[in-house]
């Protein structure tokens, strides 16, 4: 079966040359690298050629902090959910601003290897693949909505589903939220809300 090469979102550029490192196809990454071709360093043929690639750091690099960095760990071993999450900065930063105020601190990057915790961080970016009101828009990525070569911030419409807003709506946001009716609103706060609540029990232990 051929895999369809054919551009997602015209807006988006994504390296072709992008590819599994190993023969267990565990760990992603550049395949021109001088790594990964004896010191040769190929990265040229690219489109954004070896200069732009060796100095480019994404912008979650600057605005994740270190401890969200380190959390981020915890869903490492599946690449995949890793390169969703650890690019979506409002996910992230709203779920650990959400759990540090439950829990009254920032979470400690080492504690967050005990009492089950990172099985708790991982269920909870798990919803960026599971997440049950995900919208059916093929336009649509995270907070992001495309229309050709343009690319918009989605809104939720509060008022059409009876209330003003939520607490979550950052979240819902970045799960490409699209709640039918107030029962699924309040079905999806109760999701986000269950993680936390489980989060800050086994935190406190």
């Amino acid at each position: 079966m051929l895999e369809d090469t054919r551009k997602i979102y015209d807006v988006i550029y994504c390296c072709e040359y992008l590819g599994f490192l190993d023969n267990a196809e565990k760990q992603v990454g550049c395949l021109l690298h001088p790594c990964q071709n004896d010191g040769a360093d190929m990265r040229g043929i690219s489109f954004y050629g070896r200069e732009l690639c060796e100095g480019h750091l994404c912008p979650s690099y600057y605005y994740l902090s270190r401890e969200e960095k380190l959390a981020l760990t915890n869903i490492a071993s599946d690449w995949y959910l890793y390169g969703l999450c650890v690019t979506d900065i409002d996910l992230v930063k709203s779920y650990f601003r959400l759990v540090g105020e439950r829990v009254c601190e920032t979470p400690s990057p080492t504690r967050l290897k005990e009492n089950g915790l990172g099985d708790i961080i991982f269920n909870f970016f798990s919803f960026k693949i599971s997440w049950p009101f995900r919208s059916s828009a093929t336009n649509r990525f995270g907070k992001y909505y495309f229309d050709g070569s343009e690319y918009m911030i989605n809104r939720i419409d509060y008022n059409a589903l009876g209330c003003e807003g939520s607490r979550f709506n950052s979240i819902f946001l970045s799960l490409s939220s699209d709640f039918q009716n107030m029962q699924e609103l309040k079905e999806g706060e109760k999701l986000i809300e269950a993680n936390i609540d489980e989060f800050a029990r086994a935190y406190l232990q």
